[in-house]
């Protein structure tokens, strides 16, 4: 009689059916181990930067001729303005120092970064947002060659003026 007892206590046959709880259990406790591990993905990936900086920091972007007096050039690929004046060169990054994004430039001269909202004026100072501290100025020199060159990691303060 106890054989066939501990028989019927080990049959698939006669063990409870699954009941609609113990399937939303199921589907709760995976919900749950698929959301901490996608958060644990995001939070991994957060501290690497948008933008990161090219191997070569020193590229020339033309000779001083090429540019007018009064004219402002923009490089899509360095991210960076070049603006010319009467005084001479300046440049100007626009990454943005929230977290690089590429801020865009207004009619009127303003930076604007579509990301996180940053604003910044003309000289790269911040007006609004998130962003922590003002556009970086780039570093300019002439080559032997007489080319424009602009060192992208390294940065100027906004007075700072290549004379050419």
């Amino acid at each position: 009689m106890a054989a066939d007892k501990n028989l019927i206590e080990t049959s698939q046959r006669f063990k409870p059916a699954a009941t609609r709880r113990d399937f939303l259990g199921l589907a709760a406790t995976w919900s749950a181990i698929v959301a901490f591990v996608m958060a644990m993905l995001g939070a991994l990936r957060l501290p690497m930067p948008s933008v990161f900086p090219e191997s070569n920091s020193r590229v020339k972007l033309g000779k001083p001729a090429r540019f007018a007096v009064g004219s402002s050039t923009y490089f899509s690929k360095l991210r960076l303005w070049l603006f010319r004046d009467e005084a001479g060169f300046k440049a100007i990054s626009s990454v943005c120092t929230h977290l690089g994004c590429v801020a865009e430039r207004d009619e009127e001269g303003h930076f604007l970064c579509p990301c996180h909202g940053s604003r910044f004026d003309e000289v790269g100072d911040v007006i609004s947002g998130p962003a922590p501290k003002s556009l970086v100025w780039v570093d300019l020199t002439l080559s032997p060659e007489g080319w424009i060159v602009a060192d992208t990691l390294s940065d100027v303060d906004r007075e700072v003026v290549l004379k050419a």
